[in-house]
């Protein structure tokens, strides 16, 4: 088990949560577990897709793959993920047009950081 500094965990989560699919996943497994199909459908994505995002969360460490059988069921790696999520949806940010990188040619790697 590697342990990783808490910059590092903050990275991670903003990482899996600056893709729009990985949020949904990660707000949907905040109300239950559920099974990469079910994720594939409610995310709107194929089912390869989802696999490559399921991945990528676990690769973070913020889900885990739990065996059922002939299938496999995914959940949030620790409880206080969902309630860490819902902190921050309860959060208000205010954002200032003047100062936010909301074109792509205004931020690095040419994605805007606040639209």
């Amino acid at each position: 088990m590697e342990i990783i500094t808490q910059s590092s965990v903050l990275a991670r989560f903003g990482y899996a949560l600056s893709d729009p699919t990985r949020s949904r996943v990660l707000l949907a497994l905040r109300e239950a577990p559920s099974y990469p199909g079910d994720l594939a459908e409610m995310a709107g994505v194929s089912k390869q897709s989802l696999s490559n995002h399921l991945t990528c969360l676990r690769g973070c460490g913020l889900v885990v793959a739990v065996p059922e059988g002939r299938r496999v069921r995914y959940e949030l790696a620790d409880r206080k993920l969902g309630d860490a999520l819902t902190s921050l949806l309860e959060v208000v940010a205010v954002r200032d047009p003047e100062y936010c990188c909301t074109t792509t040619s205004t931020h690095v790697d040419g994605m805007a950081c606040c639209s």
